[in-house]
């Protein structure tokens, strides 16, 4: 199947803006990005993906979020010196509390203009539950929105009304950083597109359980009569985990979701392409079945497959939206209906280069010769090792025993023709020489950095997401290394 038309032959990097050089312990959407931008035109790379830039929560994991709809304000660029804050990774502890001190400065002295007042009006659809709900959060000591004062939770209307005129200086201050994050953001975006990059955004198929989301839209998930759970998402044991993973996320009610039109996933997906030229869809096969777990579990293991809204829902987005460039998430355990799914919308699927070696004997789907364009092909994602560490370390699990892992390797040589001195630079060569319609590379792997700058480990819920680097690790020969392999394989 060739790739749809907004998916030309390409290469891009992989590398959430958190990781950026910056002087406030955390990367943002300053000038440190717009520079990356420069290198990225001048590697030859068109696509800069990220993961979720929304408010985290839980574990500063992008993919538990306050708002599905809200920007990261930790994000927000603030000129000035951060002091001693770690360059390499991000101290979420120090970082918040910096970065909040910072951001109450500047916004308590930002002119409000018709710029803003424009941008309060047309967003007020999300971004009036959602500053409600960070205040009325900040309000209870950061817990739950469950634990909240019992009518606020239930959001009787009297309750919302005196909390709003309670916590109003709260809320504006929320309302000024978003503000301040997509006006950043957009000037980011242009100055990509100027350069001719896009922009790639990723869109986790589940909302956050303690967020202003399910608070504001408890109908829409299968919750109890307290806003809690009934039953939670997850996936099956699998590459990473013998046990499955266990999200903890609310499922969605998609008969809810199916008589409404689907409304609020329309406005989700017409916001994300608001901000970004591309999305991929974590969990893509989510759409077709999802695995339920019960809300007391402790492992996956116990869960079962619901049928998703399928090809229904995506009818609906089309009919709304028009055709999207949306990129589907399909790792994991991916029957013929959801490749069914995915092509008959022609989206684009993706391939992990460091999985085809796993089990030689059943010709891996991974390996570059069973590829089709129509496929956006990683060294490795967030999720995996980097490559050098994927290649040196000798980790197992449940799944992986020592054996595996030596066959694996030993595998990897022999397709790859590779003693593996340069093993970060044979999976970049071997990816661009593909037939693959885009690749993507982690910064990580250009850099040849091991397990210690790895961006998550699934199902570890802390120590994640604090990977940084510094400009004087990306030399120009570096650079130059990748232009010319951008430039041999046409991309």
């Amino acid at each position: 199947m060739a790739p749809p038309p907004d998916f030309p032959r390409s290469a891009g990097l992989l590398l959430h803006p958190t990781s950026l050089p910056g002087p406030h312990g955390i990367g943002d959407l300053g000038p440190e990005a717009h520079h990356l931008a420069d290198v990225l035109s001048e590697a030859g790379l068109t696509l800069w993906q990220m993961l979720p830039v929304g408010p985290t929560g839980y574990g500063d994991s992008p993919y538990q979020c306050f708002s599905v709809f809200a920007g990261n304000p930790l994000l927000i660029h603030v000129p000035g010196d951060g002091g001693d804050l770690p360059a390499h990774h991000v101290d979420y502890g120090r970082v918040i509390a910096h970065k909040r001190a910072l951001l109450r400065s500047v916004t308590s002295g930002m002119t409000v203009d018709d710029a803003y007042r424009a941008f309060v009006s047309t967003q007020r659809w999300w971004l009036d539950d959602y500053a409600l709900f960070m205040a009325l959060k900040h309000a209870h000591n950061g817990a739950p929105w469950t634990e909240w004062d019992a009518a606020v939770a239930r959001r009787e209307p009297q309750a919302l009304d005196a909390w709003r005129a309670r916590l109003a200086d709260e809320m504006e201050q929320t309302r000024r950083e978003q503000y301040l994050f997509f006006t950043q953001f957009q000037a980011l975006r242009d100055a990509c597109a100027a350069r001719g990059i896009r922009l790639m955004g990723d869109l986790p198929i589940y909302a956050a359980h303690d967020s202003a989301d399910v608070w504001a839209n408890p109908t829409l998930f299968k919750l109890d009569a307290h806003g809690r759970p009934r039953v939670q998402a997850g996936v099956p044991p699998d590459y990473f985990s013998a046990t499955g993973q266990l999200w903890g996320n609310p499922v969605y009610d998609w008969e809810e979701l199916r008589r409404t039109g689907y409304e609020w996933w329309i406005r989700r997906l017409r916001a994300a392409f608001a901000l970004f030229d591309v999305v991929r869809i974590d969990h893509f096969r989510g759409f077709e079945a999802y695995w339920e777990v019960p809300a007391d579990a402790t492992t996956a293991q116990d869960g079962h497959w619901v049928h998703g809204p399928g090809a229904d829902f995506f009818a609906a987005v089309q009919k709304a939206l028009g055709p999207l460039p949306i990129v589907a998430e399909n790792l994991g355990v991916i029957t013929p209906a959801v490749e069914a799914l995915r092509e008959r919308f022609a989206f684009p699927g993706m391939s992990v280069l460091q999985f085809a070696f796993a089990s030689e004997a059943e010709g891996s789907e991974y390996l570059p010769h069973n590829l089709t364009r129509a496929t956006v092909l990683y060294t490795g994602t967030h999720d995996n090792d980097t490559t050098i560490g994927w290649w040196t370390s000798r980790e197992v699990n449940g799944l992986r025993t020592a054996e595996v892992v030596a066959r694996e390797r030993d595998f990897a040589r022999r397709y790859l023709h590779t003693d593996g001195s340069e093993i970060n630079w044979t999976l970049i060569r071997t990816a661009l020489a593909s037939v693959a319609g885009t690749v993507l590379i982690p910064l990580q792997d250009v850099l040849g950095l091991g397990s210690e700058a790895r961006m998550n480990r699934p199902g570890r819920a802390d120590g994640n997401w604090g990977f940084r680097f510094t400009w004087d690790q990306l030399t120009p020969e570096m650079v130059q290394r990748v232009r010319s392999l951008v430039k041999l394989y046409e991309r």
